[in-house]
């Protein structure tokens, strides 16, 4: 699903059902709504948001959301790769007609490319080979994941969770640095009492030499 930003305005949709979204597929899509609903500029620009035994990932760019409904077992690397496409050739066919449209689904039409790129990466031997050549994809282990209910039930915005994702890692790193500094410390300590050990060792042996 595609949708603006600033009002939330659905602008283009692709269904399929699969084993596992299939009894559930008009909840995801009423979740999805209520996720477009919730985003704004400050939202984090990749993220993705568990629900069930499927994942939701966004990708935010230009002033649209890019999401797209995946089984939990799914890489998140081939995911990402895919939205990414995604809004390449949106953004070129549409990019300037963004600000002017009002009703729902304007770009409709754009379900055929939604259906083509979709087989590409459902193909196996597809998958296999975008695995090996989307390297310089941004490391998807950074990406920000959370429960939809955190979002939804709770009514947290997504620009809320960017923020506890950047707390947690201003965190991560200070911990990082405090270990750093604990095991430069306790090198010095050890070096300083070697070198009072080997001290006392030269200064009895030449004081035993002497006597």
């Amino acid at each position: 699903m595609i949708a603006r930003i600033q009002d939330g305005l659905l602008l283009a949709a692709s269904m399929q059902e699969s084993e596992q979204s299939g009894r559930n597929l008009q909840e995801y899509q009423n979740q999805a709504k209520q996720l477009f609903r919730k985003l704004n500029e400050n939202s984090p620009p990749r993220c993705s948001l568990e629900t069930g035994p499927m994942v939701f990932h966004i990708l935010l760019a230009q002033g649209v959301c890019y999401l797209v409904l995946c089984e939990g077992s799914y890489s998140k690397r081939l995911a990402f790769s895919y939205l990414e496409e995604l809004q390449a050739e949106f953004s070129e066919l549409y990019g300037k007609r963004l600000a002017s449209v009002s009703r729902p689904y304007a770009f409709i039409e754009f379900d055929t490319f939604i259906q083509k790129l979709k087989k590409n990466y459902q193909d196996s031997w597809s998958r296999r080979h975008l695995s090996s050549v989307n390297t310089e994809l941004q490391d998807v282990q950074r990406i920000m994941v959370t429960n939809i209910e955190e979002v939804l039930q709770r009514g947290e915005a997504l620009s809320a969770l960017d923020s506890k994702a950047s707390n947690l890692s201003a965190l991560s790193k200070k911990y990082r640095q405090d270990a750093k500094y604990l095991n430069t410390r306790s090198l010095y300590a050890k070096i300083g009492l070697a070198s009072a050990v080997c001290m006392i060792i030269f200064l009895y042996a030449r004081f035993w030499w002497l006597v």
